[in-house]
């Protein structure tokens, strides 16, 4: 499709929850609710089917692998199977490659960064993230907020080799003044959490959002609904959790039991916070040890723990791209923009066949 053609997307496009339209236009790469006026016929392209905004994978990891940083052309094809798979704006949840680059290629998606993992020394995955002592958070989180799309990303909890088992990475002292320092510079906090125990800590000293939150229980799922700390899933990655734990019974059987019990609740653990209010995103956590391309899986995983349907559509469109702040499918807005041969709001599982894939106003698949 060269620039100057016009795309015509008919059939029923889900502009919001309540926003159903029979068509839009795409005009110089950008969303119109107007038929153009002067368009030759022969330079209009038309495409029919349910439409949704761009996917959302809230949780992902181009430029990494299980071992660490990747190479360019590693980082491309990762970003293309993201786009693929309808997901067309990426919350780098933690990266240790410089994937600016990406910014200057049309046919990939968009990303917001959250810079590099911030873990406690010796506490995360090894090649993963700057590995520190407290003492220097808050200076380790004001470089990457500067780094970063306005996220920054931290440890929250891992295994302590001495206990054997998860615990909280940073004391409250610190994590407060580390996050009142990311908020000064016009950035939001996520961290990784799997256990119970970091989560009060971080809640009360104001992060802004928890990845995987296997650990939510009748406690600390108020705190959360109650300050608006959204959560990002991840189910996709929790369902890992018993071949982890298998892995450890040897040399951390506490561990073991622990992510055992976690990933046993899982579902029972989503639905509360759902039900109490709890904002919760569709993320994937591809890029470690699990491939990019999964959206659709955790949306349908999202429905499976009890979320209503178009929740968990929400979770990946419409409220994902405003929490954000990314647009979605807006007067002026970018085009980008998913077709599906079915209405998704019935079954969730067309997500995983698009029929085609619009991104900045161009059929890309």
């Amino acid at each position: 499709m060269s620039d100057h053609t016009v795309l015509h997307v008919k059939g029923r496009v889900l502009v919001g929850p309540d926003d159903v339209r029979d068509e839009l236009w795409v005009i110089g790469g950008r969303v119109a609710f107007e038929r153009p006026g002067g368009v030759d016929a022969r330079d209009v392209t038309t495409v029919e089917g349910w439409t949704l905004p761009g996917l959302v994978d809230a949780h992902s990891h181009v430029g990494l692998d299980a071992h660490g940083p990747v190479d360019a052309s590693t980082s491309e094809k990762q970003a293309l199977a993201e786009r693929d798979a309808g997901a067309l704006l990426i919350r780098d949840a933690g990266s240790p490659s410089d994937t600016r680059w990406i910014d200057d290629r049309e046919d990939l998606p968009r990303i917001i960064r959250a810079g590099r993992h911030i873990a406690r020394t010796r506490r995360y995955i090894r090649n993963y993230a700057h590995e520190i002592e407290p003492a220097d958070l808050v200076a380790y989180v004001g470089r990457e907020a500067r780094r970063g799309d306005g996220w920054v990303k931290l440890v929250g909890d891992w295994i302590d080799r001495d206990t054997g088992d998860l615990s909280a990475c940073w004391p409250r002292g610190e994590v407060e003044a580390a996050i009142a320092e990311a908020h000064r510079l016009g950035a939001r906090v996520t961290a990784h959490c799997f256990a119970e125990d970091s989560l009060t800590d971080l809640v009360e000293a104001g992060i802004d959002c928890v990845e995987h939150a296997t650990g939510l229980t009748e406690e600390t799922i108020p705190l959360f609904a109650a300050h608006g700390v959204a959560i990002v899933p991840t189910l996709v990655n929790i369902a890992t959790f018993p071949k982890l734990a298998d892995g450890g019974d040897a040399k951390y059987p506490r561990w073991s039991a622990h992510m055992r019990r976690l990933h046993a609740r899982r579902y029972d653990t989503v639905r509360a916070a759902y039900d109490a209010g709890v904002p919760v995103y569709v993320g994937t956590d591809a890029g470690g040890s699990l491939p990019h391309g999964l959206v659709a899986q955790e949306v349908a995983e999202l429905v499976k723990a009890g979320l209503p349907v178009r929740a968990a559509l929400s979770a990946t469109t419409w409220g994902a791209r405003d929490w954000l702040g990314r647009p979605g499918l807006t007067e002026g807005a970018p085009a980008d923009l998913v077709v599906y041969g079915a209405d998704p709001r019935e079954d969730v599982r067309v997500l995983s066949t698009p029929r085609r894939v619009v991104l900045r106003g161009r059929v890309v698949g």
